[in-house]
């Protein structure tokens, strides 16, 4: 049934079902959400709503039925009149060449006569050269055709492209809208369901990357290491060089591989700051509890702070392709002097002493 696999964004479907009735759909939309929470396929389902050929969407309530050609061809994203573009993963901006495509397959007549409809993955990543290539199109869209952009932030999107377009905000999802996707999608281990939903932050998308226990494995195994002693960087680097090269010989794998570990590492300082205030872990498991009350206690709340932005200076890195391995074995690197033990502060964590 149209629309059924969105969930979460009902007041963004109503208010297009009241714009195409009262006939003011606009000619550009940008989205704008936290990465993972559904704007893509709200995308797609718009599109597909907007493309059925049952009728037209002035006659019915903004729904696709799902069972006529056009529907059939947006499903296999075969559909002539339905166009998608997005940043290569190996790019960290939007190529001009992918633009200008875009742009000359967008001017063309509709193939199926029920209009045209182009949705942008990757808008934050625009730069000078593609903006200017995509604002004729903006400015002078074909008849009956609608342009939808993607984002996270209007802060990372140019002022020539946000004045020209209808801005639509959407929100982290529901822990329960979270799960119930999640579970859509296979994940069906009760043990993964509850860590993913509790990590989520509202995004499925980010949930469903992190859907690997290898992951979780390596992640206890870097918290030990952390928590060993006598810290050896070097061993810990390894051990991150080595644990992102098993994921492919794609530098693409590899960088989300090495994605996916710092998103879970995140996760386990922030929890090891939660339980120095006496909050609970978000992430960790029942049985993972004395490793991240070990690390809390060891660690002092300004030196884990320290260690989460290092992190966060990693993943600015990994965007912007620095080698693999010399970004992993400088983060490791890095923590030496956070992770000295003689600055241990003692901790009580649900009733015992660590």
């Amino acid at each position: 049934m149209s629309w059924s696999k969105i969930l979460g964004h009902e007041r963004q479907i109503d208010s297009f079902r009241d714009i195409v009735a009262r006939g003011r759909l606009a000619h550009a939309y940008l989205f704008i959400g936290p990465p993972g929470v559904g704007k893509r396929r709200f995308a797609c389902e718009l599109a597909k709503a907007l493309l059925c050929e049952t009728g037209t969407p002035g006659d019915r309530p903004l729904a696709a039925c799902d069972k006529c050609d056009g529907c059939k061809l947006v499903d296999a994203a075969t559909h002539p009149d339905l166009f998608f573009a997005a940043m290569p993963e190996e790019k960290n901006e939007f190529p001009i060449e992918v633009m200008r495509d875009l742009c000359r397959n967008f001017g063309f007549k509709s193939a199926r006569g029920h209009g045209k409809v182009g949705i942008i993955n990757d808008a934050d990543d625009f730069n000078e050269e593609s903006a200017n290539c995509f604002l004729k199109t903006l400015e002078e869209p074909p008849p009956g055709s609608l342009l939808i952009l993607i984002g996270t932030s209007l802060d990372l999107q140019m002022e020539t492209i946000k004045s020209r377009c209808q801005i639509v905000r959407f929100a982290p999802l529901a822990d329960e809208h979270v799960r119930t996707l999640l579970q859509q999608q296979d994940v069906s281990d009760p043990v993964m369901l509850d860590r993913l939903t509790r990590l989520a932050a509202g995004s499925p998308g980010t949930a469903l990357d992190l859907a690997d226990e290898s992951l979780w494995k390596f992640r206890r195994d870097m918290i030990q290491m952390m928590t060993q002693p006598r810290f050896d960087s070097v061993a810990l680097g390894k051990s991150l060089v080595a644990f992102v090269e098993d994921a492919g010989k794609e530098s693409v794998t590899q960088r989300r591989r090495a994605n996916q570990t710092l998103t879970l590492l995140i996760a386990s300082l922030s929890d090891a700051l939660r339980l120095q205030s006496g909050g609970s872990a978000r992430s960790a498991e029942a049985a993972e509890m004395p490793l991240l009350a070990s690390l809390a206690q060891r660690v002092q709340p300004d030196k884990i702070l320290a260690m989460l932005e290092r992190c966060l200076e990693t993943e600015w890195h990994l965007g912007r392709y620095v080698q693999i391995s010399l970004v992993l074995e400088g983060l490791a690197d890095a923590f030496v002097p956070l992770l000295d033990p003689k600055t241990a502060v003692p901790l009580r964590y649900e009733g015992f002493s660590v």
